[in-house]
């Protein structure tokens, strides 16, 4: 059987390890075993915080809605609840634009909910 040299398959690996984590501190961008274990992790991380930047997202519109809804004398449930009555479907995410760039609408917005919630 003939001998295999694996060097420069090697260092191209090492190479791209490298590259993937120039900006890390310390001998995380210099010294590859400790390289590629950072790398893992990172990619790993990265990959779970992509799902939970949604939840983390929601849970800030929620605040802000809630925050909004509060000042105009409701609860956050009553008035999702009674969005939902009402059979306006807004997601969460245009309530919380629209508390923060329009406050007037959107207190015309809980009014009108108030409203039909009694109606109901």
């Amino acid at each position: 059987m003939t001998r295999v040299k694996r060097g420069n398959v090697s260092r191209k690996r090492h190479k791209k390890t490298l590259k993937i984590v120039k900006g890390f501190r310390g001998a995380s961008s210099i010294l590859f075993r400790t390289a590629n274990q950072r790398k893992m992790r990172a990619l790993s991380s990265s990959y779970t915080n992509r799902r939970k930047k949604k939840r983390d997202f929601r849970s800030i519109w929620i605040t802000r809605i809630h925050a909004a809804v509060r000042n105009n004398g409701m609860s956050y449930s009553e008035f999702v609840n009674s969005l939902k009555k009402s059979s306006l479907n807004l997601n969460r995410k245009i309530l919380a634009q629209f508390s923060l760039c329009d406050p007037e609408s959107f207190l015309q917005l809980v009014n009108f909910t108030k409203k039909q919630a009694t109606l109901v």
